[in-house]
């Protein structure tokens, strides 16, 4: 093994601790369970700092930070000496196949003819002595508290909204309690059947599951009722009208709490040490990766050149952020425009002052017809008019710039109840299928205008057998409450929440009451925020903030108000769901622009975000969004017309940090899951470390999981021995820069 001895003699990265189990996570601050003191001096003025960094985000359009750019450039000379060093490798790689015989290349049989050993020696690069992180050691206890105390945070809300929480991180957050963390929690699904020889397909559903549902086999009700207080539902029983209803205990996250929360938050990003710490540690994880990429690159591409019928194109691939209306491409919608002016001229697709117009006559009104239509009239291409121009990029979904077609062909709520839409959709489906490989989380709309839009939703997708086992939904939610109030088709914001949620604690309590979307929420995954990010917000979220039910003025609740009332409301439904249905995560559209504390409210609540464009300003959140492992759903192509031109955006830069980035398209028409992931990753892809990892069906060499891995655990490592320290003890008040042990508690 070689190791780079910078100073001393190289550490060994601690061993992960077994897992450990508790009951339910009470909804008191997890930080009182610990014995390690993470107060500071800042206590009693993060409310203050938070205030004036709110403040400071209404007029500024971002924060102006130093750039964090970390430029590698290749030359020719090294580009050709690593095509040659590779060549020779193939070389030794086909020998080596040749002498271990002929192999079954089809996915099934080469599994069961031979298991690859786990490659876990690779040359690793080691940093030894006593300030291993390149800052004095006050420094290092400042912000180790700073971000410990964060990642607490993000961890009691993830664990009382039952989304999922980095079980490493977990595991190395227990060892500060007098309690272990309850990791039971955060376990995706049970132990499954599925066998490391089990072919890569999962089986395919042999009944259609909108057909020959009898509502009768449903679950029966439960007999609960439920009320919005404060913006948040409650549930109660109700067993019979003479007897007492009593609430359920079904936790959710008090207002008061999540502001305070909030608070601390905000102070911690714009520390000044902690910033400096944590911009050392980003640097240093993307010299080390490029260190790792130096020494390890040949016998990665080796390792997967071992591996038989397994590619880039043949791996699973989910596309996590696709919004359902834009999911085909230019070419398909113009196919399909064209098809439906051929096969339904006479149909009636649109009501005209109360008179029907027909296919055709829509197209007459246009004076165009089905020769006339080329991609350039459809014009939905974004291009550079669309860049900082949210209004312009939304203008776009319209086909040759004509709501009406948007309405008739891309909407599930229209006069022929989205017919072409479900048919079109269908077609992507089809598509997806056939190519085995790819699989999408598609998103559809509830804007919360009326309490109908979920059956109406889920009745489109039965009635149309809107399905495929390579799709799942998620539901976004835009934030248009100020449209809406200002047309009065909204009294208040609490009437929005009702609109949304109100159906799904129904249905939950009793399916049979909406037996369509009972259907369809099996097929749900969670809920996406969705707006034009960069738009001011003229309000501050804080205790004086109105109640949702007295939030009647025009202006848009904040960002930060959304997503709490929407996770609160969350929350409360995955506990009254634990009964025997799948719960739901919140995903929102995060960091794509706008005030940084956007982040902050995703890095509190979100199990996942998309865009996060943000965090290449904000060194500290960046940091803990590693730390913690929070999925990030990036589209380079969507950002390069809209807010970051491509050669700008940090998706490389995030991924050799660390980073969990996936790279999604956003929408495929403007820019060109569950007991299935045991297949498709294998039996054992919810374990920690290159023990999850079976390159077979991966492709990802178990070198790169195990670096990623140790990686991970040695900055954890860091941060939490830094705190937990008795050296704490000796350390003056006086020395810290802005967080100090206090007694003898602090150890």
């Amino acid at each position: 093994m070689f190791i780079i001895y910078l100073r001393g003699v190289a550490g060994q990265a601690k061993p992960l601790n077994p897992q450990r189990s508790l009951p339910g996570t009470p909804i008191s601050h997890t930080l009182k369970h610990f014995p390690i003191n993470l107060r500071t001096s800042m206590d009693g003025k993060y409310k203050e700092i938070a205030e004036e960094l709110f403040t400071r985000s209404l007029t500024e359009s971002e924060m102006r930070t130093a750039p964090y750019e970390f430029p590698e450039d290749s030359p020719i000379e090294q580009l050709e000496e690593r095509r040659q060093r590779l060549e020779r490798q193939i070389s030794q790689d086909i020998k080596f196949m040749n002498e271990l015989g002929g192999v079954d290349r089809t996915d099934d049989g080469w599994m069961k003819e031979r298991v690859l050993p786990m490659e876990r020696e690779y040359q690793r690069v080691s940093i030894s002595g006593e300030e291993k992180c390149g800052v004095p050691f006050t420094d290092l206890v400042d912000a180790a508290k700073c971000v410990v105390k964060a990642l607490f945070i993000r961890e009691k809300y993830i664990a009382l909204s039952i989304q999922n929480f980095c079980k490493t991180t977990a595991h190395e957050l227990g060892e500060l309690g007098e309690k272990p963390l309850d990791l039971r929690i955060y376990e995706e699904i049970p132990e499954t059947p599925v066998d490391a020889d089990a072919p890569v397909h999962p089986p395919v559903s042999e009944t259609h599951p909108y057909e020959n549902q009898d509502t009768k086999n449903m679950p029966a009700d439960t007999g609960y009722s439920c009320k919005m207080v404060d913006g948040v539902m409650h549930v109660y029983t109700k067993k019979s009208p003479m007897e007492k209803s009593t609430e359920l205990d079904l936790p959710y996250p008090d207002l008061k709490e999540y502001i305070a929360d909030m608070n601390v938050m905000m102070a911690l990003i714009i520390n000044g040490p902690v910033k400096s710490f944590c911009y050392r540690r980003l640097q240093y994880l993307s010299s080390k990766f490029q260190m790792h990429i130096l020494l390890n690159e040949m016998k990665e591409l080796a390792a997967q050149k071992k591996v038989p019928h397994r590619d880039f194109y043949n791996i699973r691939k989910v596309d996590t952020h696709i919004h359902a209306s834009s999911c085909m491409n230019q070419k398909h919608l113009l196919r399909f425009i064209k098809r439906a002016m051929k096969k339904y001229p006479g149909e009636i697709v649109h009501m005209e002052h109360g008179r029907g117009q027909t296919l055709m006559e829509v197209f007459e009104s246009m004076n165009l017809t089905a020769f006339d239509l080329s991609v350039d009239t459809l014009d939905m291409h974004a291009d550079r008019n669309t860049f900082h121009r949210f209004d312009k990029f939304n203008a776009k979904y319209n086909p040759i710039g004509e709501s009406i077609l948007r309405e008739i062909f891309i909407k599930t709520d229209n006069h022929i109840e989205g017919k072409y839409f479900g048919h079109m959709i269908k077609e992507v489906m089809a598509d997806l299928e056939e190519s085995k490989y790819q699989n999408v989380e598609l998103r559809l709309s509830i804007y919360g205008r009326s309490r109908d839009e979920w059956d109406k939703l889920a009745q489109w997708a039965v009635k149309h057998q809107v399905y495929s086992d390579n799709v799942r939904w998620l539901i976004q939610v835009p934030r248009l409450f100020d449209v809406y109030r200002t047309k009065k088709q909204l009294a208040n914001f609490q009437e929005m929440m009702e609109n949304i949620f109100m159906p799904l604690f129904e249905v939950t309590i009793n399916p049979r009451s909406h037996p369509e979307l009972h259907l369809f929420l099996q097929h749900v995954v969670g809920f996406d925020s969705v707006d034009d990010e960069s738009k001011p917000e003229h309000h501050i979220f804080n205790m004086d903030s109105p109640l949702p039910a007295d939030w009647t003025e025009e202006d848009n609740p904040p960002y930060s108000y959304y997503l709490y009332y929407t996770y609160a409301n969350m929350a409360v439904l995955n506990h009254l769901r634990r009964r025997g249905f799948h719960t739901f995560v919140l995903r929102p559209h995060c960091g794509e622009a706008g005030p940084v504390h956007h982040l902050v409210s995703g890095f509190m609540l979100s199990e996942n975000i998309s865009h996060g464009l943000l965090l290449r300003k904000a060194p500290v959140l960046q940091y803990l969004y590693y730390l913690a492992q929070i999925g990030i759903a990036m589209s380079p192509l969507s950002n390069n017309s809209l807010f970051l031109s491509y050669h700008r955006n940090p998706l490389p830069e995030y991924l050799s940090r660390g980073l969990m980035v996936s790279l999604s398209t956003d929408d495929p028409l403007q820019f060109h899951f569950t007991k299935a992931k045991s297949y498709w990753l294998g039996p054992k892809y919810s374990k920690e470390g290159p023990e999850s990892n079976d390159i077979r069906r991966t492709n990802v060499p178990d070198i790169r999981v195990a670096y990623r891995s140790e990686t991970l655990l040695e900055e954890l490592n860091l941060i939490t021995h830094a705190v937990r320290t008795k050296e704490l003890d000796n350390i003056d008040e006086e020395d810290t820069l802005s967080m100090a042990p206090i007694g003898a508690e602090g150890r």
